[in-house]
């Protein structure tokens, strides 16, 4: 069966708003590399900015360190400085064709910075989730006074509508909790 309409508006912002807060939480370094981290560098690459992932390939060879290969050798000391303007607190090593990024060990006090911005990150994230359900409730109830919804339909609506909620806010709850894990962990 098809999702109401508004049920499904609803559901695609709630989707960007939990995908957005997972892609924040990807560009927060755990002290296991990740090409997220470096992927939205902006580079000044062909008299113009781009994205290091536009202009170079990305690669882990192991857990502590990131390799970028630039496509075109003439890019290679653009995208380190790019990297080193970045402040990623990562510093980059040339090595012929390849910029290996070596990432440093957290502090504990480090740790505890991340986990804190994890939190915050989240709680950005429930507030999108809750205005979507917010802009939802309203439709309703404009939908239900106008006459195009019957009262009985409204409140299955609005039921659905907080189940909805309840499910994306438990994703978020539990990725937080996840990356917290992965963070302290180490």
């Amino acid at each position: 069966m098809k999702p109401h309409p508004i049920v499904e508006d609803m559901l695609g912002r709630m989707t960007a708003a939990l995908n957005h807060t997972l892609h924040e939480f990807s560009s927060i370094h755990t002290g296991k590399a990740s090409p997220a981290m470096v992927e939205g560098v902006m580079v000044d690459a062909y008299g113009s900015s781009m994205r290091l992932k536009e202009v170079a390939a990305i690669t882990t060879p192991d857990s502590r360190m990131i390799a970028v290969q630039p496509w075109d050798k003439a890019l290679i000391k653009p995208v380190e400085k790019a990297i080193q303007m970045a402040n990623l607190g990562i510093n980059p090593a040339v090595d012929g064709a390849i910029i290996r990024l070596p990432l440093p060990d957290l502090s504990r006090e480090r740790r505890q910075d991340l986990v804190k911005v994890i939190h915050r990150l989240a709680e950005e994230g429930r507030v999108s989730v809750r205005n979507a359900r917010r802009d939802a409730l309203d439709t309703v109830k404009k939908q239900e006074k106008d006459g195009q919804l019957s009262q009985d339909d409204a409140k299955r609506l609005e039921k659905e509508v907080q189940q909805q909620t309840d499910k994306f806010i438990k994703d978020i709850g539990d990725h937080v909790a996840q990356k917290e894990k992965e963070l302290l962990s180490v």
